[in-house]
């Protein structure tokens, strides 16, 4: 019998930004908004600051908690982006969204310069994709009194790096991130600002994040919310044998397992499907009552 996971969470009530999250008997469900142009969902879609604006505003429509910003494509192939033209993506998109929301705000950055502006932009939390490669990041964090997202990945995004080799990926990754959140918790990172991201496809490869996503258990163990980033993962295609837009009801299973296995935080492009299947997998767990309750004749 499959039962459901509820992990021991360090401060799991926590105020991030202008919201309040039980990570006890809640899920919080992030938008993703790249202003890039050559993200690999969007295309390229949401690069412009007026239809990233939209996209925020859709987001929140369709019922997001949290927004994610990000400048700077993922992956170390793509062409160099500067400081300034990274904040000059960034902090038009973080103030408008500040001005229309009271969600969570995170600007994914790994850059100790871009976070700071960002923070004073509106930014609540930085999603930090190098794993803290630069410790100051850390510590502008702390100063801010900001919240932090740590990322599993091996060597700085800039620089390209063979298919890693694990002995066992989840135990693996389970140390890497002990070790950096006690990088962060020296730097002066308070311990209730932290969430956890293992990483799903970075630097793993299918059967990789296969194996990462069936015992996920060993890493919501470790304490902190454990943020899952799924959506739409090469991953899923390839064990589906789907292109791209052909990958969102296996997104969706492969979250609510996710959940099951204690995530806390989702991070999404479908919205509007997945804040619905979210609240199911809520329900089910008993943390959220139906909304609509009625007799059934027999």
């Amino acid at each position: 019998m499959l039962e459901a996971n509820s992990p021991e969470i360090l401060s799991p009530r926590r105020v991030i930004g202008h919201r309040t999250f039980d990570f006890d008997r809640q899920v919080a469900v992030m938008a993703i908004i790249n202003r890039t142009p050559d993200s690999f969902y969007d295309r390229g879609r949401t690069f412009g600051l007026a239809q990233a604006i939209d996209a925020v505003d859709e987001a929140m429509a369709a019922g997001a908690d949290w927004l994610d910003i990000g400048a700077v494509p993922n992956k170390a192939i793509a062409p160099e982006v500067s400081r300034r033209e990274e904040l000059d993506r960034l902090l038009p998109l973080i103030q408008a969204a500040r001005d229309r929301t009271d969600a969570v705000i995170s600007a994914e950055t790994y850059h100790s310069d871009v976070a700071r502006e960002a923070l004073a932009a509106g930014a609540d939390v930085i999603n930090d994709v190098s794993g803290l490669h630069d410790p100051a990041l850390a510590d502008v964090v702390a100063q801010a009194g900001a919240g932090l997202i740590i990322t599993h990945r091996l060597g700085h995004p800039r620089v390209p790096r063979p298919q890693p080799r694990y002995q066992d990926v989840v135990a693996e990754v389970a140390a890497y991130l002990r070790e950096r959140v006690a990088l962060a918790l020296d730097r002066g990172v308070a311990a209730e600002r932290i969430i956890i991201d293992p990483a799903h496809d970075l630097h793993k490869d299918t059967y990789q994040s296969l194996e990462l996503t069936r015992r996920l258990t060993e890493i919501t163990a470790i304490g902190y919310p454990v943020l899952v980033a799924v959506s739409n993962k090469d991953f899923i295609g390839q064990t589906i044998d789907r292109p791209l837009e052909g990958r969102l009801e296996s997104t969706v299973a492969t979250i609510a397992l996710c959940i099951w296995q204690g995530a806390r935080i989702v991070r999404v492009h479908n919205v509007p499907e997945v804040v619905p299947a979210v609240q199911m997998v809520e329900a089910i767990m008993g943390w959220r009552p139906p909304a609509a309750p009625r007799p059934k004749p027999y």
